[in-house]
């Protein structure tokens, strides 16, 4: 039974959100004291419950569990609420509707007193009980978004999304994580491998759970949302690489095809492709300058860790050299006009051949655009670096 305590004074917590799980929460909360009991851990067991009404509270406080009110609703919410109310150093977070083991737990406590901030489950490894997972979970949906979220961020895990989970409660506060909806699983696990915590893996099994309703996961919905929430957080992955290979490759071809059309393998190229080659440079370019403001806004309010390297280049940068930059780059569009104009005005403004006005055209056109960008990006981000009264109370991830 979980034993009366004061903050602090706990070694763990066992944290459940619920939502109308009246079902299953009895169960899942004798198993998890049985595990307190087994063990001899000082422990507690807590419901963060997300506005239920099947009477889940009444089912908690009577077998002794502390429930905890959560003002918002949601699945983050409701876990951002039960770690600001733990009692525990530790916690470890489970789904209250009887899939997850909660009955063996040692191996996620032994790993936290190891000194790992961060244990997840690997349902994987551990097993999973046949119609435990849907076949688009287990073999399209999990494996996808974990191994995206490996590439990205590499956490050193296997199972990106468990829902069982251990961490050290003051340093996963730290981490002031802020979704409120199912992103939160990889927010936490994010924020985490940015600020180079210490995450570790045991294995640990999922069953069928208990309830007679439908889950609350929306598998494409949701995941959708796992995935648009890893790439908000890798913006080199959204908009560094991608615009880097589109703005070189435009900008070849626009290069090499400003001399003459080139033939490949028996294809030609020329004035057409150099329009869509300078359209390319353009998209490549306009994600470049797309991460360089996501990144200021995001490191300014504390979503993005912002690293040694980072800091010094912006404490190098300012708007005036972006302006010049730009305006550099605008002229040379003015000049290569001018030149063109100077070329139609030696042959009295009479007739010229397409092709050749085209492909000077392009290189101006694309100066122009470029500069007026740059320029325009420029002053955006003086307005985002002036410096300013601190208005928002944040957490500091080193990196």
């Amino acid at each position: 039974m979980t034993q009366p305590a004061q903050q602090d004074s706990l070694e763990l917590t066992i944290l459940m959100p619920c939502l109308n799980e009246a079902e299953t929460l009895a169960i899942c909360i004798e198993k998890a004291q049985s595990f307190l009991s087994r063990s001899g851990v000082r422990g507690e067991v807590l419901i963060s419950d997300n506005g239920s009404t099947d009477g889940s509270q009444a089912i908690a406080t009577g077998l002794g569990a502390r429930v905890s009110e959560a003002p918002r609703r949601g699945y983050g919410a409701a876990l951002i609420n039960g770690i600001e109310n733990a009692r525990g150093r530790f916690i470890i977070m489970g789904d209250a509707d009887d899939s997850y083991d909660f009955v063996n737990l040692d191996a996620f406590v032994e790993r936290l007193r190891g000194g790992a901030d961060l244990v997840m489950g690997n349902r994987f490894k551990g097993g999973i009980e046949p119609g435990a997972m849907p076949p688009l979970h287990k073999y399209l949906g999990n494996p996808v978004l974990s191994g995206i979220g490996q590439l990205f961020f590499r956490p050193g895990i296997g199972d990106f999304h468990c829902g069982m989970r251990g961490f050290n409660r003051d340093r996963i506060r730290a981490l002031d994580l802020q979704t409120t909806g199912m992103e939160f699983a990889s927010e936490m696990v994010v924020k985490a491998s940015l600020a180079r915590y210490r995450i570790e893996e045991v294995p640990t099994t999922l069953k069928k759970d208990g309830r007679s309703r439908p889950p609350h996961l929306r598998s494409w919905h949701d995941g959708w949302r796992h995935l648009r929430f890893l790439l908000l957080f890798a913006p080199r992955w959204l908009f560094v690489y991608p615009g880097l290979v589109a703005f070189l490759l435009g900008a070849i071809a626009v290069g090499i095809i400003a001399f003459g059309g080139i033939e490949i393998a028996g294809v030609g190229f020329d004035v057409t492709t150099m329009v869509y080659a300078s359209a390319l440079c353009v998209i490549g370019y306009q994600a470049l300058l797309f991460f360089w403001l996501t990144k200021l806004f995001a490191t300014q309010e504390g979503f993005l860790p912002a690293s040694p390297r980072y800091r010094s280049v912006v404490a190098k940068w300012s708007a005036e050299r972006g302006l010049l930059i730009g305006l550099a780059l605008f002229l040379i569009g003015i000049a290569i006009g001018v030149v063109q104009v100077a070329r139609w005005g030696s042959l009295d403004f009479g007739p010229q051949d397409a092709a050749d006005v085209v492909r000077i055209a392009i290189p101006s056109a694309l100066g122009l655009i470029l500069g007026f960008q740059t320029m325009m990006m420029s002053f955006f981000s003086g307005v985002l670096t002036t410096p300013r009264r601190e208005t928002r109370p944040g957490a500091v991830i080193e990196s």
